[in-house]
């Protein structure tokens, strides 16, 4: 039996058709050799990039000596598929739509990034394109992360754009994030003796009765307001049916406006629950906008002046700890990220990337015959 030819993808394709083959290729985490193959297999004929693999983690650059040099990244993975592949396109009332998995979170804008990378040889900043691997999964994963500790130069930059579904309006910065574990204790007994012991779940009242009456901070940066949650997501507690516990936990998330460093944000909650047993178990730091630098404000100029805040956190803030001012900019509601009629608006595919070409200082005529001319070439000296 003739093996099935792995996956190709066609730079030379609109936007959408683009996202279409994309979503095809699947690329549940961990499993994102295939898509990594074809990206890297796209890409590596265009001349004017730098092409290098790291895992499944692609990289392409641009060596122009511009003044600026900013990221593009986006991840390629996705969720665990839920009966919704492969892709379809649909018209609707308020205009077509192509649904699964993966179309708004995020290939949509790895469609951008492609499209881009391989229509605009002579941008007017140097640009570094990453499509990466193990965003949706544990930390220890991510390609940014592991390209980060590995290779920090290949993400140092004068700016980043993550290709977050954001309904194709920048959402600045994102929100920190901190999980504790606030534990009271009791006395187990009988509970015919009830009186004999002390009700550990019982004692967790005060715990909700703070969490209920907290009033959230919203403090305003670079114009933006952002809008902090304090909240229980899980309480577990008991031992059985006819016995007392001893012991319950609330397991408490904060997330955090970028103002505040995880130092910070921890000592808020250790005080916020003071007399209780407070233990941290998850911290990821958040991002703050970074609007005042040259290539953001001409970002935002050049997709048209809106931006919000990133309720959230992303990988953003990855590049927020290298020093790299960074925003979430790509189409998509993210509302419908991981669910299962998950689709995008292919309007707003082909909007972000006639926003970021203009950006580059590349006109969609040049786009549109380079796009022809390089991929005919690449196709010749394909793997």
């Amino acid at each position: 039996m003739t093996p099935p030819h792995p996956p190709t993808l066609d730079l030379a394709a609109d936007a959408v058709t683009l996202t279409q083959q994309l979503v095809d290729i699947e690329s549940v985490s961990r499993n994102e050799q295939a898509i990594a193959d074809a990206v890297e297999q796209a890409l590596r004929p265009l001349g004017h990039l730098t092409v290098s693999r790291h895992g499944n983690t692609v990289v392409a650059r641009t060596e122009l000596a511009r003044g600026e040099r900013v990221v593009i990244a986006g991840h390629l993975d996705t969720v665990p598929l839920n009966d919704n592949l492969p892709s379809r396109r649909e018209d609707t009332p308020e205009g077509e739509v192509l649904h699964g998995l993966g179309t708004c979170d995020m290939k949509g804008g790895d469609a951008v990034m492609l499209r881009i990378a391989a229509t605009v040889p002579e941008p007017d900043r140097d640009v570094t394109f990453i499509f990466y691997e193990a965003e949706e999964i544990e930390s220890e994963h991510n390609g940014l992360h592991i390209l980060g500790r590995a290779h920090p130069e290949l993400m140092r930059a004068d700016f980043a754009i993550l290709m977050e579904p954001s309904n194709a309006v920048v959402e600045a910065g994102c929100q920190g994030t901190l999980r504790v574990d606030v534990r009271t204790r009791g006395e187990r007994s009988h509970s015919a003796r009830s009186w004999r012991g002390v009700n550990a779940i019982h004692a967790a009242g005060g715990v909700l009765d703070r969490l209920d009456a907290y009033q959230a901070r919203k403090p305003v940066i670079d114009g933006l307001e952002f809008h902090e949650g304090l909240n229980a997501v899980f309480i577990r507690g008991g031992v059985a049916g006819n016995v007392i516990p001893d012991e319950c936990v609330v397991e408490v998330n904060f997330r955090f406006a970028p103002d505040r460093s995880e130092a910070g944000a921890e000592a808020f909650v250790r005080e916020f629950f003071d007399g209780y047993e407070v233990e941290v178990t998850d911290t990821a730091p958040g991002a703050l906008p970074g609007l005042d630098v040259p290539a953001a404000k001409a970002f935002v100029e050049a997709v048209g002046g809106e931006v919000g805040p990133k309720f959230g956190w992303t990988d953003v803030a990855r590049f927020t700890a290298l020093g790299v001012p960074a925003v979430n900019f790509g189409p998509g509601d993210p509302m419908f990220a991981h669910k299962q009629d998950e689709h995008v608006p292919t309007a707003q595919i082909l909007r972000c990337e006639e926003q970021l070409r203009a950006w580059l200082g590349a006109g969609a005529e040049q786009g549109a015959g380079q796009a022809s001319g390089q991929v005919g070439r690449g196709s010749g000296e394909g793997r």
